[in-house]
């Protein structure tokens, strides 16, 4: 029988390896084209990897948990009565090529830096005296910046398995060289050292865990990789952003009337079941084009404003977890994109499809808590962004009525809308201003809108 190999895709411009978090096939398993076959993690999404042709699974090459560099052949399929050696696809061979391309150029790189940081005594190895992995590029930056393995052993990492990467040393060095940090070397008991102004050291200041003290029943469970990922985004973002959250509530009875008229006949026409987020979408972008100081993001003392709207929406995963797949230049979509946008990206998200470049270059978040029935909430901001607004559920209430005849008492749908943003750049001024206008959008939304 014929052989091919399966390899290991690439899932981004910056992606060189990923893990193998399970396989759904097992040696001796019948595969179809397009097939799913295993699952893989890289630093920024999960993903099921699929096979481009048809056989029978007759080796598998790694297990569950291993590490594999983009390019390698992680399973060996048969197909067909012949014999032949093991053979890649042309899509493989494609990978191959790419990879080879790219992987002499880093591999270079990698051992100067490997030989400028075995010439310094204190970056002598590669991992530290617990069994931590430093790059050779982290710890040649660390030497030319002056980072000390120590300071370094302090760093937490958004990599695999909570590695340092470049983006977290360089990170680093930005924070260090404006003064938002402040590293302190370690002393002996015996040495005399000057104790620095305390405010200097309040941006670096980490609680020492207290000791773990369980009683009655319990069950302990250790986080999953992306929820490792998620808790270390969330406690970055409100240690860099001082967080304000602005309410409005707003009454979206046209807005419900009008989807309500014509959902049924929208999915007959477009194929494509209206929801309220791509309206919610529509709104927000309008709203950022009268404020366009809302799509910012920071980078020291500069502001650094996208031309671009890339709206990013919080989806729920079955695990629980959350993901935020991005809208790409979301001002160029109608409503009929915008919906199959909004669809595409949460059925992908929860079927492990995205491609990394998909959760990237969101310029502003929506997170509708409303699907879990929370009539508002006060998000956290999604970095590098300096705003998210969450929208809460649509609810019937009592509510006065201004009419030229006089005001009245009438049933309502109304909701929450909030917006969290970064005081240090967002004042209440701008902050409550835009979320007023996304407010004021949907409010004045037009019940006879043709679709």
């Amino acid at each position: 029988m014929a052989q091919v190999e399966l390899i290991m895709p690439k899932m981004g411009e910056s992606i060189m390896e990923a893990t193998i978090l399970k396989w759904l096939k097992k040696e001796g398993d019948s595969v179809a084209a397009d097939e799913s076959v295993l699952e893989i993690a890289t630093d920024k999404v999960d993903s099921e990897v699929p096979s481009p042709f048809a056989g029978v699974i007759s080796k598998l090459l790694f297990k569950e948990g291993d590490v594999v560099e983009v390019g390698k052949a992680i399973a060996v399929l048969s197909q067909g009565d012949q014999t032949a050696a093991p053979v890649s696809s042309p899509s493989a061979a494609k990978v191959e090529k790419q990879t080879e391309k790219i992987s002499q150029p880093v591999s270079a790189k990698l051992e100067m830096a490997s030989a400028a940081v075995s010439s310094n005594g204190d970056y002598h190895s590669i991992g530290n005296g617990e069994g931590r992995f430093f790059s050779p590029l982290v710890l040649n930056i660390a030497r030319k910046e002056g980072i000390s393995m120590a300071e370094l052993e302090k760093l937490s990492g958004t990599g695999l398995n909570s590695r340092v990467t470049k983006k977290d040393i360089l990170s680093y060095v930005t924070d260090k060289s404006s003064g938002k940090v402040l590293f302190v070397e370690p002393v002996s008991k015996t040495s005399s050292v000057e104790i620095p102004n305390i405010q200097h050291l309040t941006s670096n200041i980490q609680s020492v865990k207290p000791a773990a003290s369980y009683s009655g029943n319990v069950e302990i469970i250790e986080m999953d990789r992306m929820r490792k990922l998620i808790a270390e985004h969330m406690v970055r973002s409100k240690h860099t952003s001082p967080h304000v959250t602005s309410f409005v509530e707003a009454d979206v009875s046209n807005l419900v009337k009008w989807r309500d008229k014509v959902k049924d006949e929208y999915l007959k026409r477009n194929n494509e079941k209206l929801t309220y987020t791509p309206i919610f979408v529509e709104a927000v972008v309008k709203a950022i084009k009268d404020f366009p100081m809302i799509n910012i993001s920071v980078d020291g003392t500069n502001l650094i404003v996208k031309k671009d709207i890339n709206i990013g929406m919080a989806t729920a995963l079955p695990s629980g977890h959350l993901i935020v797949p991005v809208i790409k230049h979301a001002d160029r979509y109608n409503m009929l994109g915008l919906t199959a946008a909004v669809n595409d990206l949460a059925n992908r998200a929860r079927n492990k499809q995205l491609k990394p470049e998909e959760i990237d270059g969101g310029t502003f978040t929506i997170s509708n808590v409303g699907t879990f029935g929370n009539v508002m909430g006060t998000p956290i901001i999604n970095q590098p962004q300096v705003a998210i607004l969450a929208v809460g559920a649509i609810r019937k209430k009592p509510a006065v009525i201004e009419t030229p005849e006089g005001d009245f008492i009438g049933i309502r749908h109304m909701m929450f809308l909030s917006l969290s943003y970064d005081h240090r750049v967002v004042d209440g001024f701008l902050g409550g201003s835009f979320v007023r206008k996304v407010a004021d959008y949907l409010e004045g939304f037009d019940a006879n809108r043709e679709i």
